[in-house]
């Protein structure tokens, strides 16, 4: 009987991360389309306007090359997050809002910023805070396959790269730290402040 309700249930809590792919995709279609420029609604640092990117700007991609880019990276962090944590709608709204804020705040005037890979870059982030405070088994296998597989993008938060938000990709990624630190397991946060009272 366990795994016939494990595996509806594993199903179910993947079901948002393929749901929000289909509207990046729906949304890029649309753009392509003549006359069509959504990507102007992405963070436009420090302008009013700008402000509608923070939750926009993840949605929007500067072409399907752009978007098929961030499309594996985004399924398979996604579906970890919300296969292993269950958390998955706090981590993207934490990273998307935090995220898109801070790059809102600090990014260069007169650029727009837009595409998933500040999610991205979150998702990586958080799974691996995740797995160093909470010390499950699980959770530590998840953040080292993560750190094998996605290690390499770190490269990404460095500033001086063309045509690249590294200020979208530093700015998820601490986001995702900080989800990780605000959703640890409360046994975790017990046994972090029995350490800090011994």
């Amino acid at each position: 009987m366990t795994p016939r309700r494990e595996l509806p249930s594993t199903v179910a809590a993947a079901v948002p991360v393929f749901v929000l792919v289909l509207v990046m995709w729906a949304q890029e279609i649309v753009d392509s389309l003549p006359n069509v420029d959504l990507d102007q609604y992405g963070i436009r640092p420090r302008t009013d306007e700008g402000l509608v990117g923070i939750a926009a700007a993840p949605f929007l991609h500067g072409g399907f090359d752009h978007l098929m880019a961030n499309t594996g990276a985004f399924l398979v962090l996604g579906v970890l997050i919300a296969v292993t944590t269950r958390r998955f709608w706090w981590v993207t709204v934490g990273v998307a809002v935090l995220g898109g804020f801070a790059t809102w705040l600090v990014a260069g005037a007169n650029t727009v910023h837009i595409g998933a890979s500040g999610l991205v870059y979150g998702y990586a982030a958080f799974l691996v805070a995740w797995g160093v405070l909470s010390r499950r088994v699980l959770s530590v296998v998840v953040a080292v396959v993560v750190v094998l597989m996605y290690g390499g993008i770190v490269v990404g938060v460095l500033p001086g790269q063309p045509g690249i938000s590294w200020q979208g990709h530093l700015f998820g990624a601490l986001a995702g730290v900080v989800m990780a630190v605000v959703l640890r397991p409360a046994d975790t946060r017990r046994r972090t402040t029995q350490q800090h009272l011994g």
